[in-house]
């Protein structure tokens, strides 16, 4: 194969002098005219000479005139110059126009009870937005997102158990949400205030067998610190990390298990299967939206943002206990 051979590289300051010259006829009205001095007009026009290789001006009495070749060279410092400004222009309506492609991190239940509803709204309101998924890992979402292995990602922030900062990554914020104690129909002894719907005691919890995620990972920290910040130590029996997975474990009687009133209705449990227990002091977390700090305000992320907020927020408004 042949080498590359790379010509003269211009730079279209000097350029841009070369087509004043041309324009005004004396340096020193293109000097005026681009606010530099005349020594400065006449280094731009050596420089470009000497990228060029060949004299682009002559002196012809007090006054400089093009040569043969500086006469090419400004009829195609129109045309480049020209072109320049088309970049500009169409780099600058990109960045507002909503349009372009957009990765979007998911997990777990997100991809079907958050992502399909945002990615339908998003495609009726700006359809030039193409919309792409990638499961990331739930632990993982910021260092995916810095990473630019996605451009905006879903996350979930506990009060105890927050999700690690990084000064790269701007976090939008949706509605918050408390966990209930789910447990299966019936399987709680019989005479407490509120029928299916009873509020948890501490004593209560301590009773119970518990089905939690790992402590290794942000969710389970998270659960068991809440818990014992209420000062309920769990007993866990069975460690799951899925949604749907550990409301059928509970709606089994096999134990109880936190959910959220999201989480119930991504966990496609049956009402009848599960009986929720209030707390007094509920735990709390909140989904949050990643993305990095460089491309939060590119107009395909932030129109995902807001779709995605719209949606959370009328989840959750129809979503009760």
């Amino acid at each position: 194969m042949s080498p590359v051979v790379h010509g003269p590289r211009l730079n279209l300051t000097q350029v841009t002098t070369l087509r004043e010259l041309t324009r005004r006829g004396t340096l020193a009205a293109a000097a005026d005219h681009l606010g530099y001095t005349p020594g400065a007009v006449s280094q731009h026009l050596a420089s470009l000479e000497a990228a060029l290789g060949v004299n682009l001006v002559q002196r012809a009495g007090r006054h400089l005139v093009l040569t043969d070749a500086g006469r090419v060279m400004a009829d195609h410092a129109e045309g480049l110059l020209a072109a320049e400004a088309r970049a500009v222009s169409a780099t600058r309506a990109a960045r507002e126009q909503v349009a372009g492609p957009l990765v979007v991190g998911t997990w777990g239940s997100t991809a079907a009870g958050l992502l399909a509803p945002v990615v339908a709204r998003l495609g009726e309101a700006f359809p030039d937005v193409v919309v792409t998924s990638r499961e990331v890992d739930l632990d993982a979402v910021s260092v995916a997102v810095r990473h630019g292995e996605v451009d905006v990602a879903f996350g979930l922030d506990y009060v105890d158990a927050p999700i690690p900062r990084d000064r790269g990554v701007a976090r939008t914020l949706l509605e918050p949400e408390e966990f209930a104690v789910a447990v299966a129909t019936g399987s709680l002894p019989p005479g407490s205030r509120g029928g299916r719907r009873r509020t948890a005691t501490p004593e209560l919890l301590r009773d119970l067998d518990w089905i939690l995620p790992p402590e290794g990972t942000q969710y389970g920290r998270a659960l068991r610190s809440g818990l014992r910040r209420r000062d309920v130590e769990p007993r866990v029996v069975h460690e799951v990390t899925d949604t749907a997975a550990s409301l059928q474990l509970a709606a089994a009687g096999l134990g109880a298990t936190l959910t959220t009133p999201l989480m119930l209705r991504l966990g496609t449990r049956s009402a009848d299967d599960l009986t929720t227990l209030r707390m007094a002091d509920p735990v709390t977390r909140r989904i949050v939206l990643l993305a990095r700090r460089d491309v939060e305000q590119r107009q395909p992320v932030r129109v995902f943002v807001e779709e995605a907020r719209t949606v959370v927020d009328r989840l959750l408004a129809a979503l009760t206990w």
